[in-house]
């Protein structure tokens, strides 16, 4: 796992809120959410199931009336959740939230989180998911039979 020399936890941010503004692109009302609002959307997500990084904005945009969630902070939060995760699962801890659910829209994982894909793809096999390499990537096999709404 990638090492940070501040912890992933402190990172979290627990004082910030969620914030609801209007998109400069003019797509509507889009929700600035917090690290710990994607750790709380991410932990409803049932073991063995999955749920895509689009879908996670766009649960997370309905739960504020939104009409969509910033997809920047979306991810930069996403991989703060993860390495917290990791940091708590090293230390014998529960996971944070369990991210490793959380897939690209195409199936694919991510390469960016703690761990990268290798690590994603070892904690779904233990949720009996199977796990393709297609081309560069790591996709989950028939992800879609296996989505969360």
């Amino acid at each position: 796992m990638k090492r940070s020399r501040t912890p992933w936890s402190t990172k979290l941010r627990p004082e910030m809120k969620p914030k609801v503004t209007t998109d400069p692109k003019g797509r509507g009302q889009m929700l600035l959410p917090t690290p710990g609002l994607v750790a709380e959307e991410i932990s409803t997500i049932p073991f063995g199931h999955l749920l895509t990084v689009s879908g996670l904005r766009l649960r997370l945009a309905r739960r504020f009336d939104a009409d969509l969630t910033c997809p920047l902070m979306t991810g930069i939060f996403y991989n703060l959740v993860a390495g917290a995760a990791e940091e708590r699962l090293e230390e014998a801890q529960p996971a944070l939230a369990p991210y490793w659910r959380v897939i690209r829209d195409d199936g694919s994982l991510s390469p960016k989180t703690p761990g990268g894909p290798e690590l994603q793809a070892q904690r779904l096999r233990e949720e009996g998911h199977s796990i393709d390499q297609v081309r560069a990537r790591l996709v989950v096999t028939n992800f879609r039979e296996y989505l969360f709404s």
